[in-house]
């Protein structure tokens, strides 16, 4: 599968690049794509959550009435998680919910990815550019260039480049990623991928089998 390099300006440059079929074209496999959602989402919670149990409540040396005549039940501390201001009962505790995959379920995953977008027509491939200095303004002018401006986009470089990523990130709906590191929610999670030249030659080595 061949498809067209676009200059930045939003012309063809008369190039193609080839989308390997092992990786741009398998059946996807919707099963491998849930997991590996579940698993990004599941690894972005901080598992930071805690209350205090009855041994953690200040106070309750005391008992903090009669043990008859009050009509009320017996109580020994009012650290009792059934007095008020007392310790929880089953509350939560700090945990993490990384949910780890197969390295094959993750790849199959990525692959499913890129298959549903280059069958929807959702990746764009442009030559690699880079900029003296952050330009914020330039890199809009290129996201209107190629008619993707207003739409949820994510570009993926062959390898970090401050000045294209420091151009995006006060951009709105844009995201600026290496083409290896794109997860398979960064792929999925937007309207349009555009790939620098040279980031299809890192994904096809990545993936390649």
């Amino acid at each position: 599968m061949n498809i067209e390099v676009f200059k930045k300006d939003g012309t063809k440059s008369g190039e193609t690049v080839e989308l390997k079929p092992e990786i741009f074209g398998i059946e996807p496999n919707d099963h491998a794509i849930y997991q590996a959602v579940r698993s990004y989402w599941a690894n972005q919670r901080q598992g930071t959550h805690k209350v205090k149990t009855r041994s953690e409540v200040r106070g309750g040396g005391k008992k903090p009435f009669g043990q008859k005549k009050t009509g009320r039940a017996r109580q020994g501390t009012s650290r009792s998680p059934l007095m008020p201001g007392g310790g929880s009962i089953f509350g939560p505790t700090p945990h993490d919910y990384v949910v780890k995959l197969p390295a094959k379920v993750k790849r199959l995953a990525r692959k499913s990815a890129w298959s549903y977008k280059a069958k929807d027509g959702q990746i764009v491939v442009i030559e690699d550019f880079s900029f003296e200095i952050p330009k914020t303004k330039e890199m809009t002018s290129i996201l209107k260039s190629l008619q993707i401006g207003g739409k949820k986009v994510l570009m993926l470089t062959s390898k970090t480049d401050q000045s294209v990523l420091k151009s995006g990130q006060n951009i709105p709906r844009l995201n600026v990623l290496e083409a290896a590191k794109a997860s398979t929610y960064d792929i999925l999670n937007n309207n349009v991928v555009v790939i620098f030249k040279s980031g299809i030659d890192v994904i096809n080595k990545t993936f390649a089998n």
